[in-house]
């Protein structure tokens, strides 16, 4: 299955964009799904695949219900504990969602269309509406933030063994955690682990949506930093609501050689196979598929195409700045290097933590675990220099193997 992800600036587009997105995929013969958590005017509003064309369905997220389901669940399965403690149960009807839920519904979305009820429709191409830019990433990075969390609180290796679980809840007098615990441990990280892997798959895009100016302009070279950072990339730029070009209107010409102005530079900053795709401003916002196939006839490169590039791959490598020989060897110094174009040193902090670098540049942060060799070493030392952070490691003489 292909993947469309659309993102963007606040006040873009974005809803609109995805849906031609996805009316195009549909009109390319492709059975398309679209997932947006916003009304799409015209289309169905159901929480399940609602037909829109022949090969076209949809689905629109709705976070509360997500977030009443998934809190009496769990309700339910700490039922004994909650008993035990005295606690009153709640009733969905007076449950309010609380900030959070909305990221988790779509993770939740995500899932059933990689490899739940929806993924069994047979779809060939998803597209999946996102929060704005800042938000989006941070979505994107939670599946692999959550089981991080999942390791370190419950690691699988360090469980008391099932036998003294009962002996050990008499010595304590409380119920020690159960065995289904673990087991619903495991069950979320094989659903988050599936929605990982279809964001970091090679059929899985990021197409940006921002309406041509001065502050989109800025927006977007920040947000080349933090694609960087998560290993992401473009399959395509798309500048909406785009003004024609001549007009008898002084005052409407001067705003068209504005974003003129502003999609010369966006061609000069980016390269030939992600030039920004131009949506033409309809004067109105769009109201239903009619005017979205306008769009698809004015711009027929939003149909996805069957390119890769979602992930980069190998977004950091390791570079040897002397012989690797041990702590003995001449330099033995390795070096860790992480392309981050557009960021600026200021906006940088790296921290070491065990056998983890903690990157944060500017608003974007993200936590990368260490090859086995780096893990053996100390870090002696970072630069940024032309777009690329540059780590040092130098062997530490009581971790690395010594040669005979």
């Amino acid at each position: 299955m292909r993947t469309v992800l659309v993102t963007g600036l606040g006040g873009a587009g974005r809803t609109t964009v995805s849906a031609a997105t996805a009316l195009a995929g549909a009109r390319g013969g492709h059975r398309t799904l679209l997932i947006s958590a916003d009304a799409v005017p015209g289309f169905p509003t159901d929480t399940e695949p609602t037909q829109v064309t022949d090969a076209l369905w949809s689905v629109r997220i709705d976070s509360g219900a997500h977030f009443r389901s998934e809190l009496l669940t769990l309700q339910d399965q700490l039922s004994g504990v909650l008993d035990l403690l005295g606690g009153n149960r709640m009733d969905g009807e007076e449950l309010t969602e609380l900030p959070g839920s909305a990221e988790l519904a779509l993770l939740h979305c995500l899932r059933r269309a990689a490899q739940g009820d929806w993924a069994r429709a047979g779809y060939d191409l998803l597209v999946v509406d996102l929060p704005p830019l800042r938000e989006a990433l941070a979505v994107l990075a939670l599946p692999e933030q959550l089981r991080r969390y999942l390791r370190r609180l419950l690691p699988q290796e360090r469980q008391a063994a099932r036998a003294l679980r009962p002996m050990l809840a008499q010595l304590a007098g409380v119920p020690m955690p159960a065995q289904r615990l673990y087991e619903a441990a495991a069950r979320r990280d094989a659903e988050l682990a599936g929605v990982q892997a279809l964001i970091e798959d090679r059929a899985t895009t990021l197409r940006l949506v921002a309406e041509p100016g001065p502050a989109a302009g800025d927006a977007l070279r920040t947000a080349r930093t933090g694609l960087a950072l998560h290993g992401l990339r473009v399959d395509a730029l798309v500048a909406n609501r785009v003004l024609p070009r001549h007009s008898s209107d002084p005052w409407f010409a001067a705003l068209a050689a504005q974003q003129e102005k502003c999609l010369d530079h966006w061609h000069e900053e980016r390269p030939a196979e992600a030039l920004p795709l131009r949506l033409p401003h309809l004067g109105r916002d769009p109201q239903g598929p009619g005017d979205l196939t306008g769009l698809v006839d004015d711009e027929p490169a939003l149909i996805p195409d069957g390119r890769d590039g979602g992930r980069a791959d190998d977004p950091w490598w390791i570079e040897e700045a002397g012989a690797p020989e041990g702590p003995d060897g001449a330099d033995g110094i390795l070096v860790w290097c992480l392309r981050l174009p557009g960021a600026v040193k200021k906006d940088l902090q790296l921290v070491r933590r065990g056998s983890e670098l903690l990157l944060t540049v500017g608003p974007f942060h993200r936590i990368v675990p260490l090859e086995s060799a780096l893990r053996r070493c100390t870090v002696s030392g970072a630069a940024l220099t032309d777009g690329v952070l540059r780590v040092r490691f130098t062997p530490d003489p009581a971790l690395w193997p010594r040669t005979s």
